[in-house]
């Protein structure tokens, strides 16, 4: 047995490592333990088996005694803003194949792209490969704007693409104002947000159109899906993902008033298209 003490990107981490050969480790700080988690795996460590005094973290599963609930205290929050930086940072390898069928669709190099919600990437690729002239991220929930505004520095964006802390009714961007919206994951996560189709339909332009679902998009290669499914599974879960059908997302629409805007699509995902 390993005994560690230290810190981690000024988190301090008092954590014991077992290893008999099972590959399992052993993390005694709830709040923290998937910074402890990222460490190791920084470290080499990918066969890691996460325990809380003795329990194991469960995909979709709170801390022991259901002391860290989604949208009610702190810790909560603090984990969740670490998920989601590990799912965008893991999912960095498909941006250009799901780009690929985005530009397939909105078919111009023009305009105001708007990309919505916590898991950000595809507007950078956009910007890299410059379709698109302006760009804008309506980055929500609470804590989503300092991972877009890394990333973007990161990838020297800073400059070209806007961050605003926004909401699922898109406060603070205008209406009519939009020709490429689009929103990943949106129709998965109720615990995080709610997607406000009326609202993604308001800010698009005549003209325009929006990308909202969830996927791998249908040029992803099978390789690069199994390399990254199993993790990527395993944090939906934690982030509390459900499962939708194609028949609830239509009686959305329909509560919209947008069925005749709006289509559904499976090519590669589960993908709402609204054109105005």
């Amino acid at each position: 047995m390993e005994k560690m003490k230290g810190s981690f990107n000024g988190w301090p981490y008092h954590s014991k490592l077992f290893d008999t050969g099972t590959g399992q480790r052993y993390c005694q700080d709830a709040p923290i333990v998937l910074r402890c988690f990222r460490f190791w795996r920084n470290l080499g460590h990918n066969d890691i088996g996460i325990q809380i005094k003795g329990r194991a973290l469960k995909p979709g599963r709170t801390w022991p005694g259901n002391r860290l609930e989604p949208g009610r205290n702190r810790r909560w929050e603090m984990i969740k803003d670490t998920l989601l930086e590990e799912i965008n940072l893991l999912w960095e390898a498909l941006r250009q194949y799901l780009v690929k069928q985005i530009e397939e669709l909105y078919g111009r190099y023009d305009g105001h792209i708007l990309e919505i919600g916590p898991f950000s990437g595809l507007i950078f690729a956009l910007a890299q490969k410059n379709v698109g002239q302006s760009f804008l991220i309506a980055a929500f929930p609470q804590g989503s704007v300092c991972l877009c505004q890394q990333e973007a520095q990161k990838l020297g964006l800073e400059d070209r693409v806007r961050i605003i802390e926004s909401d699922s009714s898109l406060t603070g961007v205008p209406d009519e104002s939009v020709d490429l919206a689009i929103f990943r994951g949106a129709l998965f996560f109720p615990s995080l947000f709610q997607v406000d189709f009326g609202a993604i339909y308001r800010k698009l332009r005549k003209g325009g159109i929006a990308f909202v679902g969830g996927g791998f998009g249908k040029y992803t290669p099978p390789e690069i899906i199994s390399r990254i499914g199993k993790r990527s599974e395993e944090l939906n879960a934690e982030l509390g993902k459900v499962r939708v059908t194609v028949e609830s997302i239509q009686a959305q629409l329909r509560a919209s008033s947008l069925g005749a805007n709006a289509e559904i699509t499976t090519d590669g995902g589960l993908w709402v298209v609204m054109k105005k």
